[in-house]
């Protein structure tokens, strides 16, 4: 079923922003922490130049989201686990005496009918106070983020973020913005998706979207077909059956001049596949170009190898087997509709969004390159 897009979609996000009384510390630290329905993680950085140094950073699978399909809840063990997490999360922020920071939670905790227990739960056994942030601004957070990655050819911008419970598109329309000044122009949406008063060229947001699907809600709604193929093509045309309401669906869009930034597990874990890496390396796989052909190569061996292929694959693993196909099912979706010669890969998501914004609005990143 279509998902309704929330009243007022269309009117785009006022920001959310901490405020600067004081004169930046150029020294400081910031925390970022965004717990998604599969997982939590954690960025310590300091500014350094027009980006940040990561000082401490934290990552674990607690999986909150797991059964919500089924009962609309959390349960007591994902909320457990989650809470164990987030208690080491604590202790971090503590040693570093981090003061600035936003610590955020998205779709499992925006559904979830008993979210806000789970959120005093939290509070009163982690010392952590969690914010629920809205789809409009994760995907927000999710673009800036990505502004490094910007090629200055790009014409046209689509940026994904595959996540646990949801994926939100935005499509982005650069063309009016001179070539060298497209990055700068991304990191430019941090005070809003909209904004009239910038005296830059600005970088017009055509439209956006959160469908309520992610690799875990996705793999949960299908999780009663056996047979591996036909779940996956089940899956891919099903989350392209949600994209009707998406502005640009209707659009075909040539190749030239056209990008994608793809962030998610999902996408590194494609991209760890398609260069053969035997471990994991974000140096290699963050900011890697693919293309359409090549990602569908990729996928086509996903889907020979079967679940137990998968599961012996050492850059998939026991644990993503599953959650790797719902995530290939919404990309191969997405390439269908918009075949790319660049998709750029983006090891970076939510967490780094969330230190862009809170940096570029405390004015200790320098304007200069990326």
């Amino acid at each position: 079923m279509t998902p309704k897009r929330p009243e007022g979609a269309g009117a785009f996000p006022i920001p959310v922003e901490s405020p600067a009384p004081n004169p930046p510390d150029q020294h400081a630290l910031y925390g970022a922490l965004d717990l998604g329905t599969n997982s939590c993680r954690m960025l310590i950085a300091q500014p350094k130049g027009s980006q940040f140094h990561v000082v401490d950073s934290f990552s674990k699978s607690v999986q909150l989201g797991h059964g919500l399909e089924k009962t609309g809840r959390l349960s007591r063990a994902s909320m457990g686990r989650t809470a164990q997490a987030l208690r080491i999360c604590q202790q971090k922020l503590k040693r570093h005496n981090v003061k600035r920071m936003r610590l955020v939670a998205t779709e499992a905790c925006r559904r979830a009918k008993n979210s806000a227990e789970f959120l005093r739960m939290v509070k009163r056994e982690a010392g952590i106070q969690l914010e629920i942030i809205e789809p409009e601004e994760e995907a927000r957070l999710a673009v800036i983020s990505c502004a490094p990655l910007v090629s200055t050819k790009t014409e046209q911008l689509l940026v994904v973020d595959i996540g646990g419970g949801s994926t939100e598109l935005v499509w982005i329309d650069l063309s009016s913005v001179p070539h060298r000044e497209r990055p700068r122009a991304i990191m430019r949406l941090h005070a809003g998706f909209h904004t009239t008063d910038s005296p830059f060229p600005a970088a017009k947001v055509v439209d956006w979207i959160s469908v309520p699907l992610g690799v875990a809600t996705l793999r949960d709604q299908f999780s009663d077909v056996d047979d591996d193929a036909a779940r996956f093509a089940l899956m891919s045309w099903f989350f392209e059956e949600n994209l009707e309401e998406f502005a640009p669906y209707k659009d075909e869009q040539a190749r030239e001049g056209f990008q994608i930034i793809g962030t998610s597990g999902t996408v590194t874990t494609v991209a760890a596949s398609h260069l053969g890496l035997k471990r994991y390396d974000r140096t290699k796989v963050d900011g890697l170009r693919m293309t359409s052909d090549e990602i569908d190569r990729v996928i086509r061996n996903y889907l020979s190898l079967g679940p137990a292929g998968r599961r012996r694959d050492p850059r998939i693993g026991q644990d993503r087997q599953a959650l790797i196909m719902s995530g290939a099912a919404i990309l191969q979706a997405l390439l269908r509709l918009w075949p790319t010669d660049r998709l750029s890969v983006a090891d970076r998501g939510l967490r780094e969004g969330l230190l862009y914004a809170q940096m570029s609005a405390d004015g200790v990143l320098e304007d200069g390159p990326f």
